[in-house]
């Protein structure tokens, strides 16, 4: 005879109730409170400042209590009637954008971009994971795009499988522009700006290397330009036209001008105890509504106390 299991008023496990999100786009230059008063007629104006107060609105991917947040034209605002945002806070990995499809983040050097064999936890991707788990359990993350472990700065995930799939199928139309900078050993290159190519291969070692074979190598290509130098650094802007493993590293080392705390390809010094080498702007058509999406994040002050 089957068991029969009591089931209590309440013990049922409740399902999860959608967050009801109203969106709204600005037309002109404004500021975030007279925009909501302008957008949500029907609401009481002491119920529109409290969905500000506690953090039930977001302006352009980014939640804010501000009242007086100015607005530019065309920039998304999101209200929550339900209840607050979800924020993420960590040290070493920031949002800096984030909409149903997509969040960019601002990752911390020394923090793996996606678990390996031996670690599975604490990467960029799993503290975003978990995060959105939190909003909604049903949500999930994908993987774009790729930094070195001790590179920092700005990258991708995707929150839908369409997203994923647009943004890789089409990566080099959809990637508009990718810029780094970097202190590089040796003083400024010679000449302080232009660009470097060849064919990059990866030996059973997992470095990447120049090779003149085209049956194993894969072109890269490089622009760079010297913003300042001071006796044995320069600070350096790179640009990729390709995105292979390794390539700003590699192509460093060929110039004569390896990275700082770059061991692996050929530095000698460690001034600040890590990789000198920092994604700063990250452009983009969004995967859904083909917007222009421009990020940039300030150089490293520990960058500029070297030059």
């Amino acid at each position: 005879m089957p068991r029969r299991l009591s089931c209590k008023p309440g013990a049922e496990r409740a399902k999860p109730r959608p967050d009801v999100i109203l969106t709204f786009r600005t037309d002109a230059e404004c500021r975030l409170l007279d925009f909501l008063f302008s957008a949500m007629p029907d609401r009481k104006r002491t119920t529109v400042k409290d969905y500000l107060k506690h953090r039930q609105v977001m302006a352009g991917g980014v939640v804010t209590t501000q009242w007086d947040t100015p607005l530019a034209p065309d920039t998304e605002v999101k209200v929550n009637t339900s209840r607050e945002f979800q924020t993420f806070s960590n040290p070493r990995l920031k949002i800096v954008y984030e909409d149903d499809d997509i969040i960019v983040v601002n990752k911390g050097y020394g923090l793996l971009s996606v678990g390996t064999d031996s670690k599975r936890d604490g990467t960029a991707y799993s503290l975003l994971r978990d995060y959105v788990k939190r909003v909604d359990p049903r949500q999930k993350l994908f993987i774009v795009h790729r930094l070195d472990q001790h590179t920092s700065g700005l990258m991708m995930f995707a929150k839908t499988p369409e997203a994923k799939e647009t943004m890789q199928h089409n990566w080099n139309n959809m990637v508009l522009e990718r810029r780094y900078v970097a202190v590089v050993e040796g003083g400024a290159p010679e000449p302080a700006e232009g660009m470097v190519r060849s064919l990059l291969a990866e030996n059973s070692e997992h470095v990447v290397y120049v090779t003149t074979d085209p049956a194993i190598g894969r072109e890269a290509l490089t622009e760079y330009r010297t913003l300042a130098a001071r006796g044995n650094y320069a600070l350096v802007e790179l640009q990729l036209a390709t995105g292979r493993k390794n390539q700003i590293r590699v192509h460093m080392k060929q110039l004569g001008r390896p990275i700082a705390g770059d061991r692996k390809y050929g530095a000698t010094t460690s001034p600040i105890h890590r990789l000198a080498l920092h994604a700063r702007t990250l452009r983009f058509v969004h995967p859904r509504t083909r917007r222009d999406m421009n990020f940039s994040t300030p150089v490293p002050a520990a960058f500029k106390t070297l030059v």
